[in-house]
């Protein structure tokens, strides 16, 4: 995991109490030295943020974080059938299945590795919510509501980088939206897709409008201190919560103070 420190039950607790979350996105990191080499180690990592998230009446997804999901049918079928026998009796539990796609194609890829694993998962787990990843990392929502999957209680994934995706997306997912299929943006961030560069103040109140318009829920990219403008802590930021506005980034209070009902002021 790429930064673990923050995958812990005070944090957890703060997020939800100071910065009023009521969901949190408990990526998982899968190849680069994740789950497919120590699978152990992985998912207990996910199990203490999913424990923190059941105790504290939060949401919380199970976020397998691979761009090549595809290519690990197998395991990840291993994985999710353990997640849904453990916290089945949970409904605050959400299933995430593919973090991001490549380009690769939906119909003769991406649908039939979402629908081997969701056919793991309901053997378990009947009821409780699963989230599809859509082609190109996750934008091509259109493409998915052509050919959507069979079942109950399935969303699919779009993800947005305020200063990279603008109105063309946004109008991808009304459309998406108006043939009928739930979204749900499990990742976004106010800068560039790299993760990085500046943050567009303007696009990402367009964003956040929209998505309030359609009721659409969504979760900021990410609680970390890597020196990127995603991050919203700084590596003064005590890794157990507690934090104080200034060690946040820009990022970081933009988005603590939406999530509180606050004005937002561009940085």
């Amino acid at each position: 995991q790429w930064f673990p420190k923050h995958y812990n039950y005070s944090t957890i607790k703060w997020l939800r109490d100071d910065w009023h979350c009521d969901i949190v996105r408990a990526a998982m990191a899968v190849e680069w030295d994740g789950y497919l080499s120590h699978p152990d180690m992985e998912q207990s990592k996910i199990e203490t943020v999913v424990h923190a998230a059941i105790d504290l009446g939060m949401y919380v997804i199970i976020d397998w974080h691979d761009h090549h999901a595809n290519r690990n049918v197998e395991a990840a079928k291993k994985f999710f059938g353990e997640m849904a026998r453990k916290f089945n009796l949970f409904p605050n539990v959400i299933y995430e299945l593919f973090n991001e796609p490549e380009k690769i194609g939906w119909a003769d890829s991406i649908k039939p590795y979402h629908e081997a694993v969701i056919a793991e998962i309901r053997k378990y787990d009947k009821r409780n919510l699963i989230i599809c990843g859509t082609p190109t990392w996750s934008q091509d929502v259109d493409v998915a509501a052509e050919n959507p999957i069979k079942g109950e209680n399935i969303a699919y994934t779009l993800h947005y980088y305020a200063a990279t995706h603008k109105q063309w997306l946004r109008d991808k997912m009304v459309n998406a939206l108006n043939k009928g299929i739930p979204i749900f943006v499990t990742e976004y961030g106010l800068c560039e897709a790299s993760g990085d560069g500046p943050i567009d103040f303007e696009e990402s109140v367009k964003w956040w409008n929209l998505m309030d318009e359609y009721k659409i829920s969504y979760c900021n990219w990410a609680i970390y201190d890597k020196k990127e403008s995603a991050a919203a802590l700084l590596p003064v930021a005590n890794a157990l919560g507690g934090w104080k506005v200034e060690d946040l980034t820009p990022s970081g209070r933009l988005v603590r103070s939406k999530l509180r009902g606050e004005p937002l002021i561009k940085p």
